[in-house]
Protein backbone atom coordinates (compact mmCIF):
# COMPACT_ATOMS: atom_id res chain seq x y z
CA UNK A 1 0.00 0.00 0.00
CA UNK A 2 3.08 2.59 0.61
CA UNK A 3 4.39 1.45 -2.63
CA UNK A 4 0.95 2.42 -4.71
CA UNK A 5 0.02 5.60 -2.63
CA UNK A 6 3.49 6.92 -2.64
CA UNK A 7 3.70 6.65 -6.77
CA UNK A 8 0.34 7.64 -7.22
CA UNK A 9 -0.07 10.75 -5.47
CA UNK A 10 3.65 11.30 -6.33
CA UNK A 11 3.19 10.91 -9.91
CA UNK A 12 -0.06 12.84 -10.30
CA UNK A 13 1.65 15.72 -8.31
CA UNK A 14 4.89 15.41 -11.13
CA UNK A 15 2.48 15.54 -13.97
CA UNK A 16 -0.19 18.15 -12.49
CA UNK A 17 2.91 20.88 -12.22
CA UNK A 18 4.73 19.71 -15.48
CA UNK A 19 2.03 19.45 -17.95
CA UNK A 20 0.69 22.28 -15.90
CA UNK A 21 3.63 24.60 -16.68
CA UNK A 22 3.77 23.68 -20.19
CA UNK A 23 -0.60 24.74 -20.17
CA UNK A 24 0.32 27.78 -18.74
CA UNK A 25 2.85 28.30 -21.99
CA UNK A 26 0.79 26.99 -24.59
CA UNK A 27 -2.46 27.90 -23.96
CA UNK A 28 -4.22 30.95 -25.50
CA UNK A 29 -4.84 33.82 -22.66
CA UNK A 30 -2.42 32.43 -19.75
CA UNK A 31 -0.64 34.42 -17.74
CA UNK A 32 2.65 32.31 -18.74
CA UNK A 33 1.30 32.27 -22.41
CA UNK A 34 4.69 32.29 -24.83
CA UNK A 35 7.21 32.35 -21.71
CA UNK A 36 8.81 29.65 -23.08
CA UNK A 37 11.46 26.78 -23.14
CA UNK A 38 13.19 27.98 -20.20
CA UNK A 39 10.16 27.99 -17.85
CA UNK A 40 8.99 24.80 -19.52
CA UNK A 41 11.94 23.28 -18.02
CA UNK A 42 12.20 24.91 -14.67
CA UNK A 43 8.66 24.12 -13.82
CA UNK A 44 9.35 20.14 -14.47
CA UNK A 45 12.12 20.09 -12.56
CA UNK A 46 10.52 22.16 -9.63
CA UNK A 47 7.84 19.46 -10.33
CA UNK A 48 9.74 16.36 -9.79
CA UNK A 49 11.56 17.58 -6.75
CA UNK A 50 8.11 18.57 -4.93
CA UNK A 51 6.89 14.69 -6.38
CA UNK A 52 9.99 13.63 -4.52
CA UNK A 53 10.10 15.44 -1.57
CA UNK A 54 6.11 13.86 -1.16
CA UNK A 55 6.70 10.67 -2.32
CA UNK A 56 10.15 9.36 -1.32
CA UNK A 57 9.71 8.40 2.26
CA UNK A 58 6.55 6.23 1.41
CA UNK A 59 7.64 4.55 -1.76
CA UNK A 60 11.24 5.99 -2.96
CA UNK A 61 9.49 8.05 -5.66
CA UNK A 62 10.40 5.95 -8.45
CA UNK A 63 7.61 8.26 -10.30
CA UNK A 64 9.02 7.00 -13.33
CA UNK A 65 8.38 3.17 -14.95
CA UNK A 66 12.31 3.19 -16.15
CA UNK A 67 13.95 3.98 -12.47
CA UNK A 68 11.87 1.26 -11.70
CA UNK A 69 13.37 -0.87 -14.39
CA UNK A 70 16.15 0.05 -14.19
CA UNK A 71 16.28 -0.36 -10.24
CA UNK A 72 14.98 -3.88 -11.11
CA UNK A 73 17.67 -4.69 -13.39
CA UNK A 74 20.51 -3.92 -10.95
CA UNK A 75 18.93 -5.95 -8.17
CA UNK A 76 18.00 -3.35 -6.25
CA UNK A 77 14.28 -4.39 -6.29
CA UNK A 78 12.24 -7.20 -6.33
CA UNK A 79 10.41 -8.18 -9.58
CA UNK A 80 7.09 -8.49 -7.41
CA UNK A 81 6.87 -4.88 -6.38
CA UNK A 82 7.34 -3.85 -10.07
CA UNK A 83 3.49 -4.17 -11.30
CA UNK A 84 2.46 -2.39 -7.81
CA UNK A 85 4.90 0.74 -9.07
CA UNK A 86 3.88 0.79 -12.16
CA UNK A 87 -0.15 0.88 -11.34
CA UNK A 88 0.18 3.76 -9.28
CA UNK A 89 2.43 5.70 -11.57
CA UNK A 90 0.44 4.94 -14.56
CA UNK A 91 -2.60 5.97 -12.53
CA UNK A 92 -1.21 8.69 -10.85
CA UNK A 93 -0.19 10.24 -14.28
CA UNK A 94 -3.49 9.81 -16.06
CA UNK A 95 -4.92 11.77 -12.69
CA UNK A 96 -2.54 14.41 -12.59
CA UNK A 97 -3.29 15.11 -17.04
CA UNK A 98 -7.23 15.12 -15.72
CA UNK A 99 -6.32 17.87 -13.08
CA UNK A 100 -4.78 19.84 -15.66
CA UNK A 101 -7.24 19.95 -18.12
CA UNK A 102 -9.76 20.69 -15.34
CA UNK A 103 -7.48 23.97 -13.87
CA UNK A 104 -7.48 25.40 -17.26
CA UNK A 105 -10.62 24.54 -18.43
CA UNK A 106 -11.42 27.83 -20.10
CA UNK A 107 -8.23 28.12 -21.55
CA UNK A 108 -8.74 24.70 -23.92
CA UNK A 109 -11.48 26.69 -26.88
CA UNK A 110 -9.66 29.91 -27.01
CA UNK A 111 -6.77 27.86 -28.22
CA UNK A 112 -6.66 26.99 -32.34
CA UNK A 113 -3.46 25.07 -32.20
CA UNK A 114 -4.41 21.36 -31.51
CA UNK A 115 -0.20 20.98 -31.82
CA UNK A 116 -0.29 22.51 -28.61
CA UNK A 117 -2.66 21.35 -27.31
CA UNK A 118 -1.23 17.50 -27.56
CA UNK A 119 2.27 19.18 -26.40
CA UNK A 120 0.30 19.87 -23.10
CA UNK A 121 0.10 15.86 -22.51
CA UNK A 122 2.69 14.14 -23.64
CA UNK A 123 5.97 14.67 -25.93
CA UNK A 124 6.52 15.05 -29.90
CA UNK A 125 9.87 15.22 -32.22
CA UNK A 126 10.71 18.62 -33.20
CA UNK A 127 11.85 16.46 -36.34
CA UNK A 128 10.45 13.31 -36.97
CA UNK A 129 13.38 11.08 -36.75
CA UNK A 130 12.82 7.79 -35.31
CA UNK A 131 16.22 6.52 -34.98
CA UNK A 132 17.17 9.99 -33.40
CA UNK A 133 13.97 10.14 -31.69
CA UNK A 134 14.16 6.70 -29.64
CA UNK A 135 18.48 7.22 -29.54
CA UNK A 136 17.60 11.04 -27.70
CA UNK A 137 15.29 9.68 -24.90
CA UNK A 138 17.93 6.83 -24.59
CA UNK A 139 20.31 8.95 -23.95
CA UNK A 140 18.18 11.02 -21.58
CA UNK A 141 17.18 8.06 -19.86
CA UNK A 142 20.32 6.90 -19.23
CA UNK A 143 21.57 10.12 -17.97
CA UNK A 144 18.62 10.36 -15.41
CA UNK A 145 19.62 7.18 -13.80
CA UNK A 146 23.24 8.01 -13.82
CA UNK A 147 22.18 11.08 -11.94
CA UNK A 148 19.84 9.65 -9.37
CA UNK A 149 22.05 6.73 -8.33
CA UNK A 150 25.08 9.08 -7.85
CA UNK A 151 22.56 11.75 -5.91
CA UNK A 152 21.59 8.92 -3.73
CA UNK A 153 24.53 7.22 -3.42
CA UNK A 154 25.68 6.78 0.56
CA UNK A 155 28.74 8.32 -0.37
CA UNK A 156 27.98 11.39 -1.69
CA UNK A 157 25.44 12.52 1.60
CA UNK A 158 22.89 13.85 -1.00
CA UNK A 159 19.73 11.61 0.10
CA UNK A 160 18.25 13.29 2.60
CA UNK A 161 16.90 17.03 2.79
CA UNK A 162 19.06 18.36 -0.82
CA UNK A 163 18.19 14.98 -2.47
CA UNK A 164 14.88 15.72 -3.98
CA UNK A 165 16.10 19.15 -4.63
CA UNK A 166 19.60 17.86 -6.63
CA UNK A 167 16.96 15.19 -8.48
CA UNK A 168 14.72 18.40 -9.54
CA UNK A 169 18.25 20.13 -11.14
CA UNK A 170 19.09 17.25 -12.66
CA UNK A 171 15.78 16.62 -14.81
CA UNK A 172 15.83 20.83 -15.51
CA UNK A 173 19.69 20.05 -16.81
CA UNK A 174 18.75 17.21 -18.66
CA UNK A 175 15.57 19.11 -20.63
CA UNK A 176 17.81 22.43 -21.45
CA UNK A 177 20.66 20.14 -22.98
CA UNK A 178 19.03 17.20 -24.33
CA UNK A 179 15.32 17.88 -24.54
CA UNK A 180 15.45 20.13 -27.91
CA UNK A 181 15.30 16.62 -29.88
CA UNK A 182 11.69 15.09 -28.35
CA UNK A 183 10.62 16.66 -25.61
CA UNK A 184 12.48 14.51 -22.93
CA UNK A 185 9.90 12.20 -22.34
CA UNK A 186 12.23 10.32 -19.83
CA UNK A 187 9.25 8.61 -18.18
CA UNK A 188 6.65 6.82 -19.83
CA UNK A 189 4.11 7.10 -16.84
CA UNK A 190 4.51 11.04 -17.75
CA UNK A 191 4.00 9.99 -21.53
CA UNK A 192 2.01 7.60 -22.50
CA UNK A 193 -1.05 7.75 -19.47
CA UNK A 194 -1.46 11.92 -20.24
CA UNK A 195 -1.71 10.93 -24.24
CA UNK A 196 -4.66 8.52 -23.20
CA UNK A 197 -5.98 11.09 -20.73
CA UNK A 198 -5.60 13.23 -24.26
CA UNK A 199 -7.69 10.63 -26.21
CA UNK A 200 -10.81 10.36 -23.95
CA UNK A 201 -11.16 13.71 -22.68
CA UNK A 202 -13.66 15.82 -23.73
CA UNK A 203 -10.98 18.75 -25.44
CA UNK A 204 -12.54 21.43 -27.32
CA UNK A 205 -10.63 21.35 -31.16
CA UNK A 206 -7.88 18.88 -29.85
CA UNK A 207 -7.13 16.67 -32.92
CA UNK A 208 -5.20 13.06 -32.50
CA UNK A 209 -2.98 11.79 -30.03
CA UNK A 210 -0.28 11.01 -32.39
CA UNK A 211 -0.18 7.00 -31.76
CA UNK A 212 2.55 6.55 -34.57
CA UNK A 213 4.92 8.35 -31.95
CA UNK A 214 3.88 7.03 -28.75
CA UNK A 215 5.85 4.21 -28.44
CA UNK A 216 9.03 5.89 -28.82
CA UNK A 217 8.90 7.92 -25.43
CA UNK A 218 8.08 4.30 -23.54
CA UNK A 219 10.96 2.02 -25.15
CA UNK A 220 13.64 4.75 -25.38
CA UNK A 221 13.25 5.51 -21.66
CA UNK A 222 13.19 1.99 -20.43
CA UNK A 223 16.41 0.95 -22.95
CA UNK A 224 17.90 4.26 -21.30
CA UNK A 225 16.95 3.42 -17.63
CA UNK A 226 18.40 -0.09 -17.98
CA UNK A 227 21.34 0.77 -19.73
CA UNK A 228 21.75 4.13 -16.95
CA UNK A 229 21.77 1.79 -14.12
CA UNK A 230 23.57 -0.62 -15.57
CA UNK A 231 26.48 1.45 -16.45
CA UNK A 232 26.55 3.73 -12.89
CA UNK A 233 26.60 -0.17 -11.34
CA UNK A 234 29.53 -1.28 -13.07
CA UNK A 235 31.61 1.79 -12.82
CA UNK A 236 31.27 2.73 -9.66
CA UNK A 237 30.07 -0.01 -7.77
CA UNK A 238 33.63 -1.44 -6.69
CA UNK A 239 34.90 2.00 -6.44
CA UNK A 240 36.58 3.31 -2.71
CA UNK A 241 35.19 6.85 -1.24
CA UNK A 242 38.25 8.90 -1.21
Amino acid sequence: MNIFIGELIGTMILVLLGDGVVANVLLAKTKGNDSGWIVITAGWGFAVAIAVYVAGWASGAHINPAVTIGLLSVGELAASEVPVYLAGQFLGGFLGAALVYLAYLPHWAPTTDAGAKLGIFCTGPAIRHTPGNLICEIIGTAVLLIGVLGISNVNNGLAGGIGPYAIGILVFAIGLSLGGPTGYAINPARDLAPRIAHALLPIPGKGNSDWSYAWIPVVGPIIGGVIGALLYNTLFSNLTPI
